[in-house]
């Protein structure tokens, strides 16, 4: 083994620094921008001068730079990767009994937590690139932190980092030291060169790349946000492009040949244009580039947990981003980056990218919580809690594929979905098939369920939707990860016992019949029903999707849909991938996916009500038997259903009734050590059976519905105390001084007003006040002809100054009425003069 030299790195300068924290401290922060070596030479240094008697995990957020960081590892020893320095990631595994750096990523260490929680024989555990904040480095950081709490209080943690939040970081591991390493870097030129908006983006950004290379010398890094922008901008530069230049896409999902062509130095002779995703702007090296060109976008997901799905946006990368990008040009000599947007727009940009744990789909992360042993997220340490409206939708899902009981523990089969690693969907797909093959003895099952999840977990980029055409196509790495699940999912008896016909994933042993059986099982909520024979469908989770016109299975009535995109301008999400479904089939295998309700609707024809038994699939209605007669029972629910459907504003609201509804917000408001009820739509409509239910005994049509005094039924959610403080501080109505009861009327966006006659006000020398002292009301005095003369929060000082203008004029116009010049302290009268 030839030992490398560091002293050539600028990370050699804190590599003592290092060693010697990691020996005193538990957790090490380490800032070192791009190119100081801290992914390349520093975990090099350790292992030989630390004298660690464990091995090293280092975590990688891509599997391209996992793979390129060992093999630049295992190079500089001279050695092939798989000896001292080996990876491991989800479908590809290089390690030995020799190895002493592993270089993981994609969930591999938290699977390694999950089976061995103390890591008996690891010292270090490295998370390289922290600054991406990827899901499964916030995830892995906080379960390595409860090891070193409750099982080791040897292991040490490294947190490396090009832009370290170092404020939040240490807020979190207040005992951590922190490491800056300055690194080293050439000078770049930064200039910004915002594209045209009246030429198409690829066109303007090809146009930007041949004008940088006849400007400078040197092989180019471009960045933009997606595969399709690539190959796009690629299409355009091919014809235009010189002999001496290759072009290199580079992204996560191309071959490993190519991916190896794009990061090697261009052969002598000639320069090359690299048109890569954010996959480049960090732990990668690209050989020989001093020119970059920022595009400043990047494609992000987003969960949008009402519907379920994750929805691919393409945004402004933050500022950190653009130094990074812009850092990879001056790698080995001076560098050019021209940012393709305005300085301003770089100012105005967020300073770090947002974390993935606040935008990700969490079902995966609450299934790791729960075979850590963890029920609340809360218990462990995040430098970002994850959301609970994202943790209560992957609870929800958890349920539907089995993996939870009803008492939100995991059951058999969700102990086997987390040991499989997978996405809980497709990991319900491999215990179904699993528990099928055991059942029916069938041997295509688990074959046909790995050959499906390879193809759900990296679908075909272009090509028709149906699942079933490219589960007879052959493609090596589908075949290769489908092999690799089947070994994952059958014990080492089973595979004696079945032979090594389970390990040949061939095209005879798919059995297509299996698929939307299969498919149900991951994804009972992408059910999907025909609306119009124009390829358009609804979900049994309400969502609308749709297929173009010209494909077959835009035809289907129902259809199992497990890949989506949703997009930022159509309302309805596209079918990436379906299969046809046979319903009929479903309900027989899978009874509980579907529920019996009672419904009731407005029959337009007849102006009457009909009511229905359905079978429903979610919110899809399966098939409707006609009710001749239903109980009372029956029609109350229907009743209840139907205000659900067709929202509050379906029923009377009387004037009272939407008096007392405002008077209960805003006692809610201004009397808040009162436990009012809710009123607010949602409130209402999610306890319709605690206020509406009583008031429906002997209501069997939408006449009678609407016929109920809604504020007798609203008066119902208080208790006697309640009704005595609403009654008392926010009245219905005010005794003026002649006696009269003039109602209050109260609104949701001003203050409560009084109308009343000025004449019986007389003599009033206080402003009436509300709850407690704490509102005043506005008094709206009115003239005889009961028209305003003023608006006042001040009676008193109403009645000293602004009146005597009042006075004046109202004498001329209502002589017969009484214009006193002391108001305050004259009686009030509903009379004309000739009465007093």
């Amino acid at each position: 083994m030839l030992l490398p030299s560091y002293d050539s790195l600028p990370i050699y300068d804190v590599v003592e620094s290092v060693i010697t924290e990691l020996q005193a401290s538990k957790q090490v922060l380490l800032h070192a921008p791009t190119g100081a070596g801290k992914s390349t030479g520093l975990p090099l240094a350790i292992l030989h001068q630390a004298q660690l008697p464990g091995r090293i995990i280092m975590l990688e957020p891509r599997r391209i730079a996992a793979r390129s960081v060992a093999e630049r590892l295992a190079e500089q020893l001279n050695e092939p990767v798989g000896k001292t320095v080996g990876y491991r990631m989800r479908s590809e595994t290089k390690i030995s009994a020799s190895t002493r750096l592993e270089v993981v990523t994609e969930g591999i260490l938290t699977r390694m937590l999950q089976q061995d929680p103390e890591l008996g024989d690891v010292s270090l555990v490295i998370l390289d690139e922290f600054h991406e904040r990827s899901l499964q480095a916030d995830l892995a950081l906080a379960l390595l932190l409860e090891v070193q709490e409750g099982l080791r209080d040897d292991l040490r943690i490294l947190v490396m980092s090009a832009t370290l939040d170092n404020q939040r970081l240490s807020a979190l591991l207040p005992d951590a030291p922190v490491i800056v390493s300055e690194g080293r870097s050439y000078p770049v030129a930064r200039e910004y060169h915002p594209l045209s908006p009246h030429q198409p983006f690829e066109q303007s950004v090809a146009s930007a790349v041949l004008r940088l290379l006849q400007q400078e010398t040197g092989s180019l890094l471009l960045f933009l946000p997606g595969v399709g922008e690539i190959q796009r901008v690629l299409s355009q530069l091919e014809s235009k492009i010189n002999d001496d230049t290759l072009l290199c896409p580079l992204y996560g999902a191309l071959s490993l040949a190519d991916q190896r062509k794009a990061i090697a130095p261009a052969p002598a002779g000639m320069r090359k244009v690299v048109l890569a995703t954010n996959i480049a702007e960090t732990s990668l090296t690209i050989e020989g580039i001093r020119l970059v060109i920022d595009s400043g976008l990047e494609r992000t997901s987003r969960f949008e947990p009402k519907n379920g799905l994750t929805r691919l946006i393409t945004q402004r990368i933050s500022q950190a981003s653009m130094v990074q990008r812009a850092g990879r040009a001056g790698r080995l000599e001076a560098g050019v980056c021209w940012h393709l947007f305005s300085q301003e727009q770089a100012e105005r940009a967020a300073e770090h990218s947002e974390p993935e744990i606040l935008n990700a789909d969490l079902s995966s992360l609450l299934l790791s919580l729960l075979q850590w042993g963890c029920r609340d997220s809360a218990q462990l340490h995040w430098l970002d809690n994850p959301p609970q409206p994202a943790l209560a939708v992957a609870q929800s899902l958890l349920l539907k594929l089995g993996a939870l009981d009803d008492k939100q523990q995991l059951t058999a089969r969700g102990w086997q979905m987390a040991e499989f690693g997978s996405d809980p969907r497709l990991a319900a797909i491999l215990c179904a098939a699993r528990e099928h093959a055991a059942k029916e003895k069938d041997s295509t099952a688990l074959a046909t369920a790995a050959k499906l999840v390879a193809i759900l977990e990296e679908p075909p980029r272009r090509g028709q939707p149906d699942l079933t055409h490219w589960m007879t196509i052959n493609q090596r790495h589908w075949q290769q990860r489908a092999n690799q699940l089947i070994r994952n999912i059958i014990s080492q008896g089973e595979r004696q016992r079945m032979g090594n016909k389970y390990l040949d994933n061939r095209n005879e042993e798919i059995n297509p019949d299996l698929i939307p059986e299969l498919l149900v099982q991951g994804f009972p909520d992408r059910i999907a029903k025909n609306r119009d024979n124009l390829g358009r469908f609804q979900l049994a989770n309400g969502l609308g999707v749709a297929l173009e016109r010209e494909e077959p299975l835009s035809a289907e009535a129902w259809l199992i849909a497990p890949s989506l995109q949703q997009g930022s301008k159509q309302p309805d999400a596209r079918v990436l991938l379906a299969c046809p479904l046979n319903i009929e089939q479903t309900i027989r295998q899978y009874p509980l996916l579907f529920t019996e309700h009672t419904a009731i609707e407005w029959d337009d024809n007849k102006g009457s009500l009909r009511a229905w038994r359905r079978l429903q699939c979610g919110r899809l209605i399966v098939k409707a038997q006609p009710l001749a007669k239903p109980s009372e029972a029956e029609l109350q629910e229907a009743l209840l259903n139907w205000v659900r459907q067709e929202g509050l504003s379906a029923l009377n609201w009387s004037s009272e009734a939407l008096q007392l509804r405002i008077r209960l917000e805003k006692a809610t408001e201004w009397l808040p050590e009162i436990d009012w009820p809710p009123v607010d739509d949602e409130a209402l409509l999610n306890t319709l059976e605690q206020w509406l239910l009583p008031a429906l005994k002997g209501v069997s049509n939408l006449k009678g519905l609407r016929q109920i005094e809604l504020s007798s039924c609203l008066i119902g959610l208080l208790d006697w105390q309640q009704r005595q403080i609403l009654d008392n501080e926010l009245p219905t109505n005010y005794t003026v001084p002649t006696g009269s009861r003039v109602a209050i009327q109260y609104f949701k966006d001003k203050p409560p007003v009084l109308s009343v006659r000025m004449q019986e006000m007389y003599g009033e020398r206080q402003n009436p006040v509300l709850a407690k002292g704490r509102i005043p009301v506005v008094v709206e005095l009115l003239s005889p002809a009961h028209r305003p003369l003023q608006i006042t929060q001040d009676l008193a000082a109403f009645w000293h100054g602004a009146y005597r203008e009042v006075q004046k004029e109202m004498k001329g116009r209502y002589p017969k009425h009484l214009w006193p010049d002391d108001p305050a302290n004259t009686a009030p009268t509903r009379r004309v003069k000739k009465y007093l």
